[in-house]
């Protein structure tokens, strides 16, 4: 009984850790749906009810360039598909009725699949995923707030204490640790070139949506 006492109490400090740790991104968030024109509460229900993070700066980014809707939407989704494989991954763990399972699916993202990965029983996964999930829900939407209703009109301030340098670097920590390999290297290099070549001829929004192409064109090279 001791061992599990710590074990959870360990659980809960790094469920409660990685929530204070993404609080800069959720300013920054807050702070784009400021640019894009959305206003507190649409911003808080964007981060209540899409809460993933790396889709929601996709597709606030492309509506505050003046993308269209659906460019925003198809910008988010390509970067939320990798939450079918946390689902399969965390399925046997959250047991429960439809709607349990349903609500329980609102934390699915990469920090609550992390805490609770970290175990072997299904009881402590369980444990982890909702106190990761919890832990990083209310401190994102806290600081959604913070970034949309009070930091937006601080003029430089935002610039002068590097909260805008959390959107790029929110990618690039996403996108790190998936370069490991030479594969995965030129994915990503053929990708960025796509979309650098078309950021001047196409509305914003779609140079995300074709650097996604270039899966579809090495997958024959894959092949071979």
């Amino acid at each position: 009984m001791p061992d599990l006492v710590n074990t959870r109490r360990t659980i809960r400090i790094q469920a409660v850790s990685v929530g204070l740790a993404l609080a800069p991104f959720g300013a920054a968030f807050g702070v784009l749906c400021a640019e894009a024109g959305l206003g507190t509460w649409e911003a808080l229900g964007f981060s209540s009810f899409v809460f993933a993070g790396s889709s929601q700066f996709a597709a606030v980014s492309v509506l505050a360039e003046g993308g269209t809707i659906v460019a925003a939407i198809v910008a988010g989704l390509l970067l939320n598909l990798r939450s079918l494989a946390f689902g399969v991954s965390m399925a046997p763990s959250l047991k429960g009725s439809i709607l349990m399972r349903a609500l329980m699916s609102q934390l699915m993202i990469d920090e609550s699949t992390a805490v609770a990965s970290n175990h072997e029983s299904y009881a402590l996964r369980r444990y982890g995923y909702l106190w990761g999930g919890l832990s990083v829900f209310i401190v994102w939407n806290s600081m959604t707030w913070v970034g949309v209703a009070l930091l937006s009109g601080t003029g430089n301030l935002v610039h002068d204490l590097g909260i805008d340098a959390t959107i790029p670097a929110a990618f690039l920590a996403l996108a790190w640790s998936k370069l490991s390999s030479l594969q995965h290297r030129i994915l990503a290099g053929v990708g960025a070139v796509l979309a650098f070549l078309l950021v001047p001829f196409v509305p914003p929004g779609i140079p995300v949506i074709a650097a996604a192409a270039a899966v579809l064109l090495l997958r024959p090279w894959r092949d071979r």
